[in-house]
């Protein structure tokens, strides 16, 4: 459902805006995670 779709997409913003407080480095945009970097 549509409001299902619109929590998991919040849930998934908190979760990564939680990170990056919890870190303490600033953002920045152009990071390449590492992930990705080994697809």
């Amino acid at each position: 459902s549509k409001k299902l779709a619109l929590i998991a997409v919040s849930n998934k913003l908190l979760k990564q805006a939680f990170a990056i407080a919890k870190s303490g480095n600033p953002y920045d945009a152009s990071h390449i995670s590492v992930l990705k970097l080994n697809n």
